[in-house]
Formats: C-alpha cells, sequence, structure tokens
C-alpha cells in the first residue's frame, strides 16, 4: 500500500493504493488519453454515495479489468 496524493475539483487529497491498482489506474487513464488525476476525478464524481475514494477506485479499476475482453480491438462483440 501506498499514499498517492493528487490534486482534484481544485484540492488536494491523498489515496491509499495498492501498487496494482495504481499500475491499473495509470493504464485505465492512458487508454482514455487523460491524466490520472482526471482520471479520479471522473471516479469521485460517480460515486452515487460520497465515501472512500480510494474504494471507489479500486472497484472502478476492477470493473475496468473485468471488461478488459470487451474493450479489446479484435473481439466482435466489441
Amino acid at each position: 500500500m501506498r499514499k498517492h496524493s493528487v490534486s482534484i475539483h481544485g484540492h488536494r487529497t491523498s489515496i491509499t493504493l495498492e501498487n496494482a491498482f495504481m499500475d491499473a489506474l495509470r493504464q485505465m487513464a492512458r487508454e482514455r488519453g487523460i491524466a490520472v488525476a482526471a482520471m479520479i476525478a471522473e471516479i469521485d464524481g460517480a460515486q452515487t454515495t460520497p465515501g472512500n475514494l480510494s474504494s471507489a477506485i479500486r472497484v472502478a479499476v476492477l470493473d475496468w479489468a473485468l471488461t478488459a475482453e470487451r474493450r479489446r480491438p479484435d473481439n466482435p462483440e466489441g
């Protein structure tokens, strides 16, 4: 687990994530062509019940990983 400081919505905050989740978050942002902070802000904004941002990021990364097969260019369903 590592603490990361980011600036979202105009203020500094910190998140604590395992390296694997941070690496996946970076890959998510790269796929979308946005900065990691923008990806985090998007995840934060999508929370229906404001809560633990680190947990929300983990859930978003898990969802992204589970849908990776559909995003593959050679997938006829994608």
